[in-house]
């Protein structure tokens, strides 16, 4: 039997995702999933992209002429964009609930030299054990689904400065793209979203601007094969489901769409950011 023997014709994939947010079946299959992530750091840090310069920048703008912001990054894996917001000057506290992911972090902060205004803290967001109004900016990049949202709002609220900002983000594969959609498919991403989403946040918190921006991150086509490492999906999967879907990964890259093995693909992404103020 032949690799694509193997598979079966797949049928009709709509151009777009009809999602607002991951699904997930129940509370125990969320908190299954989200328990994959814990003893991951360096293969998520290597191949999941970091975030555009003009969203960053918005976020930094939304607090305006503060000195050294201070920043609580929620879910903060391997500092993503911890690191981006300590590299332009903020004071970070990075919070998440595997000190495998922020030992990763960590390890960065040291290299890009900016240890000395980054830490990292081991907390749920709901219950960050941080002093009440001791941030400028609270920022979530592609975590906020996986919380609880009326107690991570309401800790949110509790330890934002008077006046200050949420900022929600998420890098997610341009699923308008049908190439892009079926990948996702076959990849079982689940941070994809419909076009035109929004988060679903607690009372007490107003969205003041949404951003928008699509854009390409390019990489030789292995690097799209191992993304799916990265997925909760595959983290909990059997080791027979595992194999399934990197080498479906790489029939699909490799065989259907033509691209020669280790060549250089653009893969489009679109960010979507939020920001919001408490009210």
């Amino acid at each position: 039997m032949t690799m694509n023997d193997r598979r079966s014709a797949p049928g009709p994939i709509p151009n777009i995702s009809g999602r607002d947010e991951p699904r997930y079946g129940s509370r125990e299959r969320k908190e299954e999933l989200a328990k994959g992530f814990l003893g991951e750091g360096d293969g998520y840090d290597e191949l999941r992209p970091g975030y555009p310069a003009e969203a960053l920048d918005l976020i930094m703008a939304a607090v305006g002429t503060a000195a050294r912001p201070r920043v609580v990054d929620l879910g903060a894996g391997t500092g993503k964009l911890s690191l981006a917001l300590a590299e332009r000057g903020c004071r970070v506290t990075a919070l998440d609930a595997s000190e495998t992911m922020l030992e990763v972090a960590c390890a960065k902060a040291l290299a890009d030299q900016v240890a000395q205004r980054f830490e990292t803290r081991v907390a749920p967001a709901e219950a960050t054990g941080l002093e009440t109004q001791s941030a400028d900016i609270v920022t979530a990049a592609q975590a906020w689904h996986w919380f609880e949202t009326g107690a991570v709002s309401a800790e949110v609220r509790r330890i934002l400065a008077p006046g200050r900002v949420l900022a929600l983000v998420w890098n997610t594969l341009d699923v308008s793209v049908p190439w892009v959609h079926r990948y996702s498919r076959i990849a079982h991403a689940g941070d994809v979203q419909r076009e035109g989403f929004r988060p679903d946040v607690g009372e007490g918190l107003t969205l003041v601007k949404r951003h928008v921006e699509h854009w390409v991150d390019e990489r030789p086509t292995w690097d799209f094969v191992r993304l799916a490492t990265t997925r909760s999906y595959y983290l909990t999967a059997s080791e027979k489901t595992r194999a399934k879907v990197l080498d479906n990964l790489d029939w699909y890259l490799h065989e259907h769409l033509g691209h020669n093995p280790g060549s250089r693909v653009a893969m489009p992404y679109r960010t979507d950011l939020f920001l919001y103020r408490p009210i």
